[in-house]
């Protein structure tokens, strides 16, 4: 009797975060029961990444990690290309996507998204000397302008110039955004739009490119679910809030993104 009271306390503890449990507690539908996966595109520093042994790192990494602990779930990355990851989860091939993933109204209708967790600021990379593009404004005349498929930055430059882009005629997509600078590097574009945390990663890495010092747009992060998951998505949002206010969220982040 006492085992039977102690583990029904223990599942009332927890119902509001994991419903006691994964895909096996009835709330919480997972695509693995007792896992978290999480599609990704682990090539956008410092978010995620792989390490040399061929695991993954970043900060959504290691947040998706304390969020799954937090649901009693282990926590599996899947990392494929940027869109397959917002297909992974639409599709229930994964049970949230993070990939330094913008909430965009098209996107809203394929999926649902938790409450922001951080802020992205798109900046716009060339080389020192580039004679096309010395500031933003100049990226309306530049021959050509790279971004990484899929991705916000894509969208915003591709889209008319009625709308404030710069027509596709003028954007290369790139599957990674490691590609697009290693594009602009080897002269096929004249600047990359991207986000500026992967951008710095990208410039310490190439000597010859900077950062143009005016912003190109600022965005708010979340976490991507499948369209109706709502039991999953408030867990999720519960369990970040929990790991804001605890102070692990920005632990993490201060171990990847240094102030100043």
């Amino acid at each position: 009797m006492k085992k039977i009271f102690a583990l029904a306390l223990a599942c009332v503890m927890v119902l509001s975060l994991a419903a006691c449990g994964g895909k096996s507690g009835g709330d919480l539908n997972t695509v693995e029961a007792g896992k978290l996966h999480m599609s990704t595109n682990a090539a956008f520093p410092p978010y995620e990444m792989t390490t040399d042994n061929g695991g993954f790192e970043g900060i959504d990494v290691e947040v998706a990690a304390a969020i799954a602990e937090k649901l009693g779930l282990e926590l599996v990355v899947d990392d494929m290309g940027f869109d397959a990851a917002l297909t992974a989860v639409q599709t229930g091939q994964s049970d949230i996507a993070m990939a330094g993933i913008t909430v965009t109204d098209d996107r809203l209708e394929v999926m649902d998204f938790s409450d922001s967790y951080a802020t992205g600021v798109q900046v716009v990379i060339v080389k020192e000397d580039s004679p096309a593009v010395q500031s933003i404004d100049d990226l309306a005349s530049a021959a050509m302008i790279g971004t990484q498929k899929a991705t916000t930055g894509y969208i915003y430059c591709s889209d008319t110039p009625e709308n404030g882009g710069y027509g596709e005629d003028h954007v290369i997509a790139f599957d990674t955004g490691a590609l697009a600078v290693m594009a602009l590097v080897n002269g096929q574009v004249d600047a990359v739009v991207i986000d500026n945390e992967p951008a710095k990663s990208y410039v310490a890495e190439n000597p010859g490119l900077m950062i143009l010092d005016t912003e190109f747009a600022v965005e708010d992060y979340a976490i991507g679910f499948a369209k109706g998951n709502t039991a999953l998505k408030d867990a999720v949002n519960a369990a970040m809030k929990d790991l804001k206010d605890d102070g692990t969220f920005q632990r993490i982040v201060d171990k990847y993104i240094t102030a100043g």
